[in-house]
């Protein structure tokens, strides 16, 4: 069930930084989603990004790597620092690994495969999600679910088609929070508007998907495949 970990980056000195994102780019298993030198703009933007992970620094002005971890809630963390002081406090909040710097590639491909792991793990373990609709919370078993749109009254909203044929209204949620609960090998966003289960690839080429799933006139539904999902639809399909 390996699948590409998404990642975000934070360290407040811009070489370190790019050093760091150097050496991200060199595992296959990690998707460097964007890097940030200060800690504000990551906690500004989260909230509207697609991340697993988050590689931070610990030693930072005003609002140390720490402080960032405890405010990301569910999200993993590996901590690279130069300080070995901070490692029980690391780890006091379930930190995924902690990297004395300079971080090299063979060390961080060690915390890479932890996090896989624990995700794999969470993944294989869980069979639904809680989640609140228009009629109040419901459980969505994740092997039900077929293909998830915007509501076309308020794009706030999302509609998900269940293996039944039932449409359920999800109430204000984003696509980012809905992938966060979904087994990561098992779904997909393919563009800015829709997320689909794997199991209804029926055909792809490239900025193409045609599923199992049937529109209103019988005929196979086709979704356009986008270039910035493109990299992680295929990875998935190789698995």
């Amino acid at each position: 069930m390996n699948t590409k970990l998404k990642c975000l980056l934070l360290d407040d000195e811009l070489p370190g930084l790019t050093y760091l994102k150097m050496l991200c780019e060199q595992i296959p298993e990690l998707e460097v989603v964007k890097a940030f030198d200060n800690p504000e703009k990551l906690l500004a933007e989260m909230g509207g990004l697609d991340f697993d992970l988050c590689i931070t620094d610990i030693e930072m002005p005003g609002i140390d790597g720490l402080s960032v971890a405890n405010l990301l809630k569910d999200k993993m963390v590996i901590f690279t620092t130069a300080y070995k002081e901070y490692a029980a406090d690391a780890f006091d909040i379930e930190a995924i690994d902690y990297i004395t710097k300079p971080v090299k590639k063979e060390r961080l491909q060690k915390a890479v495969a932890k996090a896989l792991e624990k995700i794999n793990k969470k993944a294989t373990n869980k069979k639904f999600v809680q989640l609140n609709t228009d009629k109040g919370k419901a459980l969505l078993f994740f092997d039900q679910i077929l293909y998830i749109q915007p509501s076309e009254t308020d794009s706030r909203d999302k509609e998900v088609l269940m293996k039944d044929g039932n449409v359920i209204l999800l109430k204000n949620i984003t696509f980012a929070k809905l992938l966060s609960h979904l087994p990561k090998a098992d779904f997909c966003r393919i563009n800015k508007k829709e997320i689909i289960a794997m199991k209804v690839v029926k055909f792809f080429a490239h900025d193409e998907i045609t599923a199992t799933i049937l529109d209103k006139n019988g005929k196979n539904l086709v979704l356009f495949l986008s270039d910035i999902y493109r990299s992680d639809f295929l990875c998935k399909v190789n698995i």
